[in-house]
């Protein structure tokens, strides 16, 4: 069975999404195509966790990160006012990449292609995985072999408009530039100004 994910869980109140553009349920979630994003969890900040499918039953984390397995069906996509059309990728930052890897072959999960870039003037490796529509992007030092948890560090999502999407947001988003995968244009959001705790990113549409 194909591992997909079903469901973020984040602790931010749903009036911070609101503000941001996001539709929210009333119970908290937040439909981004076929993926559901709930809010309003009491304790942690950014994304806590995640529920996958296709994944064993007896599972309670995947290289520390808080996850559950997952039967429910596919969600039916909101429309944002934001223009947010799909989730593009997670960023799972990890301290030791090979732990990591080996941990997300534990579930059945295979990298498909990595990339070794620079961040902030220090070398990093991106080892990237489907999860069914989101590409997971494990990013770590190509070197460190540390001890702690990865985590779920930031979302980006697909966008119908990414020019309509930054005059949406207005000041609260950086200028439009070039992504790093050709053809798409990337915008980084201001998310602490909305009261968010997830780093969030938007993106052209693949041509």
């Amino acid at each position: 069975m194909t591992i997909s994910v079903d469901e973020f869980a984040v602790a931010d109140p749903a009036e911070a999404w609101t503000r941001a553009g996001f539709t929210v349920d009333a119970d908290g979630v937040c439909r981004v195509g076929g993926v559901r994003i709930r809010l309003g969890r009491d304790t942690g900040t950014g994304i806590v966790g995640w529920s996958l499918r296709g994944v064993p039953g007896a599972l309670s984390d995947v290289d520390g990160i808080p996850t559950t397995r997952s039967d429910a069906a596919v969600a039916q996509h909101a429309e944002h006012a934001n223009g947010v059309t799909a989730i593009d990728h997670v960023v799972l930052m990890s301290p030791n990449l090979p732990r990591t890897v080996q941990s997300l072959a534990g579930v059945g999960a295979q990298p498909r292609r990595e990339r070794d870039a620079e961040l902030g003037g220090r070398p990093i490796r991106q080892i990237f995985f489907r999860f069914g529509e989101v590409i997971v992007e494990v990013v770590g030092s190509p070197d460190a072999l540390g001890d702690g948890p990865s985590t779920l560090w930031g979302l980006t999502y697909v966008v119908a408009d990414i020019d309509a999407t930054a005059a949406f947001f207005g000041e609260l988003t950086s200028p439009v530039k070039d992504a790093v995968q050709p053809g798409r244009r990337i915008t980084t959001l201001r998310h602490h100004d909305f009261g968010m705790s997830v780093r969030t990113a938007m993106i052209s549409a693949r041509r």
